[in-house]
């Protein structure tokens, strides 16, 4: 893992928990959600500015002792929401070329697939991870977290269907890599006390949300905030919103 150089007794410092969906040049054919695109040269880039800031791109693994308040360091956590390929093709070398490492939620009954959820919205086929693929992103260091089975709205699950997205995807995607699961995210940051809790019953570590901030020790590990990183955010504004203040106060 790799080891940020501020001592552990320093003052728990915030944890921005930074979201990708696409590293990849947005289509000419996405009609909607174009910001969910970050170029794989920009993706580069940001990773190299925070290691020249003295940041070290954590895995949410990697990243529990800091988010628990157990240690204290410049420490950014990466993650990707889907298991799209490009993450493989594109995010993957960027994160080893600075020796960091990244967590990856898939979507377990749709590796191989595509984003079968946002499809016809996006006007986009974008290509998922295959089992073969994901073990690829294991073995290279990296984790893989769950995103639940099919990716639907969890707050409007009934409570078997509900358990069974949660606590199933965990199971689907641990015989795929042959190692634990131990990070949800929840689709399109969609909780509530009742989907937190079937979380924490399925055994995760902890579970990430779309709600705006960066996140502290403190803070209920099963709606942890992050910084959304969109295609439209250059270095300057990339820079504004993992360094400073920014996105807590639009918490």
């Amino acid at each position: 893992m790799p080891t940020p150089t501020t001592p552990d007794r320093a003052t728990p410092r915030p944890v921005p928990i930074l979201m990708y969906h696409n590293v990849a040049r947005a289509p000419r054919e996405a009609r909607v959600y174009r910001s969910l695109y970050v170029a794989p040269s920009a993706f580069s880039r940001q990773m190299a500015l925070l290691r020249r800031a003295g940041y070290t791109g954590l895995s949410m693994r990697d990243a529990m002792p800091y988010l628990r308040g157990e240690r204290s360091g410049r420490v950014a956590v990466i993650t990707l929401d889907d298991g799209y390929l490009d993450n493989l093709r594109h995010a993957l070398p960027a994160l080893q070329a600075q020796g960091f490492t990244a967590t990856c939620y898939a979507v377990s009954t749709t590796l191989g697939e595509h984003n079968r959820w946002d499809e016809d919205r996006l006007g986009v086929r974008k290509p998922l991870m295959d089992a073969s693929q994901l073990r690829r992103w294991h073995e290279a260091g990296m984790e893989v977290g769950a995103h639940s089975r099919s990716h639907p709205r969890l707050t409007r699950c009934d409570d078997a269907t509900l358990r069974e997205e949660i606590a199933g995807s965990r199971t689907e995607l641990e015989d795929v890599i042959g190692a634990p699961v131990r990070q949800f995210c929840y689709p399109y940051g969609d909780v509530d006390e009742r989907v937190a809790a079937v979380a924490r019953e399925a055994g995760y570590d902890a579970a990430t949300a779309t709600c705006r901030g960066r996140a502290r020790a403190g803070m209920d590990l099963f709606r942890l905030p992050r910084v959304q990183v969109a295609r439209h955010h250059w270095l300057l504004p990339f820079a504004q919103r993992v360094f400073t203040a920014y996105e807590d106060r639009r918490a």
